[in-house]
C-alpha cells in the first residue's frame, strides 16, 4: 500500500540514519519521555482509583447505604421497618443500636463500639454475615451453655484484629463493661456482662475488624437499658441513588425521622481522595508537557537540519500545507509510539501490581492490606486523547516554521 507523501517524508526523517543519527536520537528521547509520563499518570489513577473504590466497597460492605434516625430513638422499629421496605428500590431494612464497652478477656483488654443487631436482617443490609471466619452470626440470637455448670451466656461477634488483640477464639468467653451500672457504697459499679465468643469476622476495613463486637439487639437493650433502637438501616439496589431515597423517608414515615446516606456519612474521606487524585494527576501529568517540551525541540532541530531538503520539495512544487503535515506528522508519530507504548506498560503494571498484591501498606493507616491498582476506561481514554492532543499542540509551532521557510534563502549558499 502506497503512503502519502507527507507520512512516507515523515518517516524518513524519524529514522534517519548516519549523518542524521543525531536526530534519531532526539525522536526516541522525546518517544520515551511521552512513554514515561503516559504510563506514570495511567499507574497514578490506577493507584488512586483502585483505593478510592475498594474503600467504598468496604465501606459499604460494612455500612447501610441509609441511615433513618429519630430524637429520642424509635420505638416501635418493626411497623417503621415494614413502611420502608414498601420504598421502591430498598432491598433490605434492618434495625441497631450502638454502644461503647469495655471488653476484656484473660489476655487483653480495648475500647469498643459494640452494635446490637438483628441477626436474621443484618445480612440484608450488611456483608457481616458473608465475611464470617469462623463461627456464624446466626449464633448471637440465642444463649448457649459454656461452663460445667450449665451458665448460658450471650453470644457476641467479634472482628479479627480485636480478637488477635484479645487472644480469643470462637467458644472463649469475654466480659463487657459498660458505664452504665448500679450505685455502691463506694460509687458507681459498672455493669459487667459475660458473652462467649460467638463468631469472628473480617470485614477488610481495620477500623471495623479492630473495634467492633456484634451482639443481639435484645441483649444490647439490656445491656445500655435502652427501650428503642437508635436508627434503622437500609440497603439499597443503586448506592448512586441513596440521596434521593434518603429524601423520600421523611414524606414516608414522617419529618421526624431524619435520613443519611452513605455519602454523607463518608463525605470528608472521598472528598479528599477524589481531591487527591485530581492533585496527582495534574502533578505527574507534567511529565507528558515536558516530553511535549522535547518534541519541539526536535522538531525545531529537524527544520534546521532538513532546511535544504525542504527548499528543494518546495521548489519541486510541495505546498505549505504538505511541508506543515510532514512535520505534523513526524512529532504526532512520537507522540503515538510513546502513547501507545506507555499505555501498555502503565496497564501491565497496574494489572501484575494488583494480581500478585506487590504494594502492602499498614492497615492501620490506610484501612486496607495492600495497594490497589484499577484502571477505569474513561481514564485510561481521557490519558491516551490527552497525549496525543497534547503532542499534537507541540508540532504546530515548529511545523509553520517548516512551511514559511523561503527556498530562495535556504538555498542561496547551497
Amino acid at each position: 500500500m502506497d503512503l502519502p507523501f507527507e507520512l512516507h517524508i515523515a518517516l524518513r526523517y524519524l529514522l534517519a540514519k548516519r549523518k542524521q543519527a543525531f536526530i534519531s536520537v532526539i525522536s526516541l528521547v522525546s518517544t520515551i519521555g511521552v512513554t514515561v509520563g503516559v504510563m506514570a499518570v495511567i499507574i497514578a489513577l490506577a493507584v488512586m482509583t483502585g483505593l478510592q473504590q475498594t474503600l467504598r466497597d468496604r465501606i459499604l460492605g460494612s455500612q447501610p447505604h441509609i441511615y433513618v434516625s429519630k430524637p429520642g430513638g424509635i420505638d416501635d422499629y418493626r411497623a417503621e421497618v415494614d413502611k420502608l421496605r414498601a420504598i421502591p428500590h430498598v432491598t433490605g431494612v434492618a434495625p441497631a443500636l450502638i454502644g461503647k464497652a469495655l471488653i476484656t478477656s484473660a489476655r487483653g483488654e480495648d475500647f469498643i463500639t459494640v452494635k446490637g443487631i438483628d441477626p436474621a436482617l443484618e445480612p440484608g443490609v450488611t456483608d457481616i454475615s458473608k465475611t464470617m471466619q469462623a463461627g456464624s452470626l446466626a449464633a448471637i440470637a440465642r444463649p448457649a451453655p459454656v461452663t460445667a455448670d450449665g451458665v448460658e451466656l450471650d453470644g457476641i461477634v467479634l472482628g479479627k484484629d480485636l480478637a488477635q488483640t484479645l487472644g480469643v477464639t470462637v467458644g472463649d468467653t469475654v466480659r463487657l463493661a459498660t458505664s452504665l451500672g448500679r450505685l455502691s457504697p463506694l460509687g458507681l459499679s459498672p455493669s459487667v456482662r459475660r458473652l462467649r465468643v460467638a463468631g469472628i469476622f473480617s470485614l477488610g476495613l481495620f477500623e471495623f475488624d479492630s473495634t467492633y463486637g456484634f451482639i443481639s439487639l435484645d441483649v444490647a437493650k439490656r445491656m445500655f437499658d435502652k427501650q428503642q433502637v437508635d436508627f434503622i438501616q437500609l440497603h439499597v439496589d443503586d448506592i448512586y441513588q441513596a440521596p434521593a431515597i434518603a429524601r423520600e423517608v421523611s414524606a414516608r414515615i414522617g419529618d421526624q425521622y431524619y435520613a443519611q446516606d452513605w455519602g454523607q456519612m463518608n463525605k470528608a474521606l472521598f472528598s479528599a481522595l477524589t481531591l487527591e487524585k485530581l492533585a496527582v494527576s495534574m502533578a505527574i501529568g507534567l511529565i507528558v508537557m515536558v516530553a511535549a517540551l522535547n518534541i519541539v525541540a526536535s522538531l525545531i532541530l529537524l527544520v534546521m537540519e532538513k532546511h535544504r531538503d525542504i527548499a528543494i520539495l518546495k521548489t519541486m512544487g510541495a505546498s505549505a500545507r504538505s511541508i506543515t503535515a510532514m512535520f505534523m506528522a513526524q512529532g504526532l508519530l512520537i507522540g503515538a509510539i510513546g502513547t501507545a507504548a506507555g499505555s501498555a506498560l502503565g496497564l501491565g503494571v497496574s494489572f501484575f501490581c494488583n494480581k500478585y498484591e506487590l504494594i502492602r501498606v499498614p492497615t492501620d493507616v490506610y484501612q486496607v492490606s495492600y495497594m490497589p491498582f484499577i484502571v477505569l476506561a474513561g481514564d485510561f481514554l481521557v490519558v491516551i486523547t490527552a497525549a496525543v492532543f497534547i503532542c499534537f499542540v507541540a508540532t504546530i509551532y515548529p511545523s509553520r516554521q517548516a512551511a514559511r521557510l523561503d527556498p530562495a534563502q535556504a538555498l542561496r549558499y547551497e
